[in-house]
């Protein structure tokens, strides 16, 4: 049996919107986390490595490492061992490097600054296709929602 999908119309009312769920989350950040992985896999670097580097580029451009490694595993929840190995893969990249008047902090080397230039310029122009046309109060809803339940999650994270 063959079904032809329908358009809405006056009689046939379109599907009412998902309510915001587990589900329609997770479903919304994988569909534009397997957008930015392909802007991230032109450039030889993985999403876990692209958190790293936003990390170090949002504190100013450079940063203590076990501070990074607290910042990463926060964002990322997983082992902290992980993100020490992500941290190990970009300096070996020579996209981080020792900080020389202090080896406990990290810095962007040339080729780390425009490395996050390049991918953030590519993926605002996704993230702006991917927002467009969506009202500026429907977002900060959105926005305050999903601050309310990272920080209720956070918090049963926490008290485990």
């Amino acid at each position: 049996m063959t079904t032809t999908p329908t358009t809405p119309t006056a009689t046939t009312p379109a599907a009412p919107a998902p309510s915001a769920n587990g589900r329609v989350v997770a479903l919304a950040f994988f569909a534009a986390r397997a957008v930015l992985e392909g802007v991230l896999t032109r450039h030889g670097v993985t999403y876990h490595q692209s958190v790293t580097l936003r990390a170090v580029v949002a504190a100013g451009g450079s940063m203590g490492r076990d501070e990074l490694v607290v910042e990463v595993n926060g964002s990322l929840k997983t082992d902290e061992s992980v993100v020490r190995g992500v941290i190990e893969e970009l300096t070996a990249a020579k996209v981080l490097e020792e900080d020389p008047s202090d080896t406990s902090r990290l810095r962007l080397t040339d080729a780390g600054r425009e490395l996050d230039t390049v991918t953030s310029a590519e993926s605002a122009e996704i993230s702006a296709r991917l927002y467009a046309d969506i009202p500026a109060e429907d977002l900060a809803t959105a926005g305050r929602v999903l601050a309310l339940v990272t920080e209720r999650a956070n918090a049963e994270l926490a008290g485990a």
